[in-house]
């Protein structure tokens, strides 16, 4: 049953982030239609997710990576901020992050160094804090 469904998948584009996100969405508005009676929406989520198949099983490869090229380039921002706020939180495990209080610059320090004085990189400001 395997190798069928590898027979069957050779040549074809398969999944990506734009069909991922697509699926995701297609699935969220149905559930969301459970609740809310918006026909449209219902509509638009069916729509969502038969896209997302039609692009899976799709054969025209250049194609569809065009359209995964342009959905990353279009939520680039999105995906980089929620990125940096989970680095920041595994930071957080075993440093603290400061501001200097003049030029607001971040600056990260190792924890459990007790109370130190922090010389800013960029402008060169002194200032304690504890660690």
């Amino acid at each position: 049953m395997k190798e069928k469904l590898i027979r069957f998948m050779y040549g074809r584009y398969g999944v990506d982030s734009f069909g991922k996100f697509l699926t995701g969405f297609g699935f969220a508005a149905l559930i969301l239609t459970l609740f809310l009676p918006w026909r449209l929406f219902y509509l638009l989520a069916w729509a969502a997710i038969i896209y997302a198949y039609f692009r899976m099983f799709s054969k025209n490869i250049y194609k569809r990576s065009a359209e995964n090229q342009a959905f990353l380039k279009y939520t680039s921002r999105i995906r980089s901020f929620f990125w940096k706020q989970k680095n920041l939180m595994a930071q957080r495990k075993t440093h603290h992050i400061y501001k200097c209080p003049s030029c607001k610059q971040k600056i990260r320090i190792p924890k459990g160094k007790g109370k130190i004085e922090i010389r800013c990189p960029k402008c060169h400001t002194t200032f304690i804090k504890r660690s």
